[in-house]
């Protein structure tokens, strides 16, 4: 009962924000994001990656007219926190061929957004947070691990394995078939039916990229969030990234999917959005 008052009255926030898309300059090409800033003075802020093949607003939330990313910013600001969550090179309205994608070329797309949020008056880039899911999670553990700005980390469904989680997305044959492409671009039928191009880069970053160890570098605090009927990652990786990292933590898991049941609604999403505001409230105090 506690607990659904405490989310009843979170959600009753009223909204007081201000959205703004923004480019960030990389040496590597634009990025273009939504910079999400609650009224008052400059708020501490959330960074948030995307997951494989999405963007920046996220999945759209039965229900309701937000995606799972825009909805969070939203609620994020309801709350005195501001966001910034990008679309990286090649996915959504960032330049790029999505073929070009890869894990490194996405973390390097985090650190130069982390580097913007630091030196953006908008926003106090000195309280720092990244978020990530999915994909996102994998490339958010890369950018806390080789950064000292986040104060917090959060990984929503983060791939711990790639070899793991992206086999059974697009099959071990196609992974094999993928490390011998050269620079030829090859289609890829995901399971949900879409197609994609993707190249060697990305296939390789799947066999030699590891997130557990790119966590190891990163002694913040950490929360996860993990759904016990995700079969996209599997709920093993929260006791996976728990044993990498050295340092405050905290976890909670739900009977969700790997998309947190929005496919039926917000109500889960909702609730994984309170406990990740209450557990980063504090740290960026």
């Amino acid at each position: 009962m506690r607990a659904a008052l405490a989310l009843a009255a979170f959600l009753a926030t009223p909204a007081l924000a201000a959205e703004e898309t923004v480019t960030i300059d990389t040496p590597l090409g634009p990025v273009i994001g939504t910079l999400e800033t609650p009224e008052g003075d400059p708020a501490p802020v959330v960074l948030m990656f995307h997951g494989f093949t999405g963007s920046r607003d996220e999945l759209p939330v039965a229900n309701t007219d937000e995606g799972v990313f825009s909805r969070t910013a939203r609620m994020l600001a309801e709350q005195g926190i501001a966001s910034l969550r990008i679309d990286f090179r090649g996915s959504g309205e960032s330049p790029g061929a999505f073929a070009d994608t890869t894990f490194e070329g996405q973390v390097a797309d985090g650190l130069a957004a982390l580097d913007w949020l630091e030196a953006n008056p908008a926003v106090d880039g000195q309280r720092l947070a990244v978020l990530g899911w999915s994909q996102g999670g994998l490339v958010a553990t890369a950018v806390a691990g080789r950064s000292d700005k986040p104060d917090a980390l959060v990984l929503w469904a983060a791939v711990a394995n790639p070899e793991e989680s992206f086999g059974g997305i697009v099959g071990a044959e196609t992974l094999a078939k993928g490390l011998e492409a050269g620079d030829a671009a090859l289609p890829v039928t995901l399971p949900w039916g879409a197609v994609v191009e993707l190249k060697r880069g990305f296939f390789e970053g799947v066999t030699t990229f590891d997130p557990p160890a790119e966590l190891a570098s990163y002694a913040g605090p950490l929360f996860i969030a993990h759904g016990t009927k995700d079969t996209t990652v599997l709920p093993s990786a929260v006791d996976t990234f728990l044993a990498a990292h050295e340092g405050e933590e905290a976890s909670w898991t739900a009977e969700m999917d790997h998309v947190f049941n929005a496919f039926t609604g917000p109500e889960t999403l909702d609730q994984m959005v309170g406990e990740t505001v209450g557990f980063l409230k504090p740290k960026l105090q």
